[in-house]
């Protein structure tokens, strides 16, 4: 009797060293994500168009660099671009927070220092994508990134209360440098990883590789445009951020404004969508075996509106939380089951040279539309009321899911599929 292939995972020691670095890494990740917030408003004074400024420059790297990201993760090596990556967020939010301790920091010195990590997050999760087929087979893609984005949903849980307990019990400054250190971890174990990556080829000379970034990048997004089964997928997924992004810029707003909701029962509302992402991943790989891939990505794309509309069921009283927990239990269920089938797809249907590129440019428009969702979704609330607002992010959420819905990806029965390996 041959071993689940959650056991056989575990062989792959790599592997198992990939996702603990990758684990620690996003647990700090979560930590600074509400530690670097307090830091603005309770130790530099910032005022709320300065929180926003520090937190659009978090994605303004994907906007402006996010394809050639791609780019530069199919020229090279991954593995030393990770630990590059993690090594210089670990100096840059070291000195965050020593700065921050001696009363040295500034607003624009952090959103500097934001806008730098945000970059080397960019060409770090563009490179994570694509390293991970290096360090297990193909068949074991659906279960190595259900296994990546349980850990990702429960450090998304545990990062924000972690970093309340720390900021409560110590100071904000010192649960960025808890951040630093979480850096610091992850390249080291990520440095001693034993792969099979192979040495990309590299072009003839400095100018032909100059003229040949455009012709690359067009290649990349051609890949993912023109593709049966990508180009659909990555529609619909543009369009979710879009519509998350709405109605998730607006969520804590209306919890407390409208719902009378406190800062520990948001807390626990945020909290719900992580631990219903990690049962979703848990059970993603079983669903996909079951019901084939594509019927279980078109299902978790439906979840997001359907329980988003139990948003707007709230009301303030007794039942105020009620909802708002149910919602997000919807919508993390359905991203845990979702995303891991959806990223093995992508993978598994690229090949290895095209596979930089492509993630970078489905993250570049995924990432990116959060700079145009967070303004409109203002614009609405101040317009329309904050129901509206929620609702025409719902709307959005319908769309996408129809797009997917009706698209090739529904016949997608496995991650593997014969002849989805090759070029097209």
């Amino acid at each position: 009797m041959s071993e689940p292939p959650s056991i056989r995972l575990l062989g792959h020691r790599g592997f198992v060293r990939f996702w603990v670095a990758d684990g620690v890494s996003n647990l700090g990740t979560f930590v600074s994500g509400l530690a670097v917030q307090l830091l603005l408003i309770e130790t530099l004074g910032a005022d709320q168009q300065e929180v926003g400024l520090v937190r659009s420059a978090q994605w303004l790297p994907y906007l402006l660099f996010g394809l050639l990201a791609g780019v530069l993760v199919d020229r090279v090596r991954r593995k030393p671009l990770l630990v590059g990556a993690d090594a210089l967020s670990a100096v840059l939010f070291g000195g965050v927070g020593v700065l921050a301790l001696t009363g040295h920091l500034s607003v624009g010195l952090l959103g500097a220092v934001v806008f730098v990590v945000g970059s080397a997050s960019m060409v770090s999760s563009a490179a994570n994508q694509s390293y991970l087929p290096s360090l297990v087979p193909a068949p074991l893609l659906p279960v190595a990134n259900a296994r990546l984005h349980q850990t990702y949903t429960a450090a998304q849980s545990a990062g924000p209360l972690v970093a309340g307990l720390l900021v409560r019990a110590l100071s904000a400054p010192v649960a960025v440098l808890v951040d630093a250190l979480s850096y610091a971890v992850s390249a080291v174990v990520v440095a001693g990883i034993r792969d099979s990556e192979r040495e990309p080829d590299r072009p003839a000379s400095p100018s032909a590789s100059r003229r040949q970034v455009l012709a690359e990048l067009r290649e990349g997004a051609a890949w993912v445009y023109r593709h049966e089964t990508l180009r659909p997928y990555a529609i619909s997924l543009h369009t979710w951020f879009l519509g998350n992004g709405l109605v998730g810029t607006l969520l804590v707003f209306f919890a407390t404004t409208e719902l009378g909701l406190g800062p520990v029962a948001v807390g626990l509302v945020l909290a719900v969508a992580g631990v219903s992402g990690v049962v979703g991943a848990g059970l993603a790989p079983r669903l996909g075996d079951r019901f084939g891939v594509g019927p279980v990505m078109v299902a978790s794309q439906w979840l997001a509106p359907i329980g988003f509309v139990l948003l707007l069921l709230a009301q303030p009283g007794p039942s105020a939380l009620l909802w708002p927990v149910l919602a997000n239990l919807v919508v993390g269920l359905g991203m845990g089951a979702g995303d891991p089938l959806g990223l093995s797809h992508r993978t598994t249907v690229t090949p290895d040279r095209l596979r930089g590129r492509m993630n970078a440019t489905i993250r570049c428009f995924n990432w990116g539309t959060l700079a145009v969702a967070a303004p409109l979704a203002g614009w609405l609330a101040t317009s329309f009321g904050i129901r509206t607002a929620i609702a025409a992010g719902i709307v959005v959420l319908a769309v996408s899911a129809v797009v997917l819905t009706a698209s090739p990806v529904r016949r997608v029965r496995t991650t593997t599929a014969p002849g989805e390996h090759t070029e097209q």
